[in-house]
């Protein structure tokens, strides 16, 4: 092969990476080192990978070389990402906690252990990259904040798994005794993901149900139910818009969240809107934008009644 041939086939899986990381989180731990990686470390892992190899000796090969189709499914199956689901408990350690070093070498905080149990559980299922809500966010940068909420609901629909930890949850209690579904946020986390394991206290599995999917599993389903109110199709193939949009609302009007305009900040992914988060207003006037963006929308004025 030239080497002009091998570098447009180098442009062309680049390009294709990057195509991929509109996708996905702009940060993500990689699990095998416990490290925070920005887009310039994603893109160094996967051109050091036997993946980004593989690519390259294919198009070196005299039968030819890797064709676009192909080289999409090496790098989406590369880029694959396992995000966490979870209650904010004590200590979570933020991005400005964990840069420039590995979650694995820190300790002294319950929120720490989580992160690090994250990972490995995620990395012992095959996965190279993991997300959490904690971390993986320049929480101190606003416009990377407004971007986050705004893209958080199909992070998790993006994501290949979704682990859920049930920090209130022992062998002999229920999913429906959570405070998990009381938080506001994890209403779109559970919407959101396709693939969803629930791991209680001490990391085991629920019920000890070792399953591809708690989503698709009768006995878990059944758990959801009750502890939602909302109906299996929707739990288990859920589509952010404008249907329905009361119930929607209902969904998310038992649960709470620490910053009064969350409330209204996390139903957007769900009804698929994109409006600005200014934090400081009151939780009414976020709801009130929210509403008058439904009605707008959808027409459906019963939602003021919600």
């Amino acid at each position: 092969m030239t080497g002009a041939s091998s570098c447009d086939i180098k442009q062309l899986i680049r390009s294709i990476v990057f195509e991929t990381f509109d996708n996905i989180p702009t940060r993500l731990l990689y699990t095998e080192t416990g490290t925070v990686c920005n887009r310039d470390a994603q893109l160094s892992h996967f051109e050091a990978s036997p993946q980004y190899s593989r690519l390259l000796s294919l198009a070196s090969a005299s039968d030819g070389e890797p064709g676009e189709a192909e080289i999409r499914k090496e790098v989406s199956k590369y880029f694959q990402y396992a995000t966490l689901s979870h209650r904010w408990g004590s200590g979570e350690p933020l991005l400005r906690d964990v840069e420039g070093t590995s979650v694995y070498d820190l300790d002294g905080t319950d929120g720490l252990g989580k992160v690090q149990e994250f990972c490995i559980h995620a990395f012992g299922r095959g996965f190279l990259w993991a997300w959490s809500d904690t971390c993986c966010i320049d929480k101190d940068s606003s416009a990377e904040l407004q971007e986050a909420i705004g893209s958080m609901f199909s992070w998790y629909r993006w994501s290949s798994l979704t682990l859920v930890h049930l920090s209130d949850v022992s062998e002999a209690g229920s999913l429906a005794d959570s405070m998990w579904f009381k938080r506001g946020w994890t209403l779109q986390e559970l919407l959101a993901s396709p693939i969803v394991l629930f791991y209680m206290q001490d990391w085991s599995l629920f019920m000890n149900h070792d399953v591809a999917n708690h989503k698709t599993d009768p006995a878990v389903l059944a758990e959801l139910q009750k502890a939602t109110g909302i109906a299996e199709q929707h739990l288990t193939n859920f589509y952010p818009g404008m249907d329905d949009a009361r119930s929607r609302l209902q969904w998310a009007s038992g649960r709470r969240t620490t910053r009064p305009e969350d409330i209204a900040y996390s139903l957007f992914g769900i009804f698929k809107v994109h409006l600005p988060v200014l934090y400081g207003e009151s939780a009414e006037n976020a709801l009130g934008r929210l509403l008058a963006e439904i009605i707008s929308q959808s027409g459906d004025v019963s939602v003021l009644d919600w």
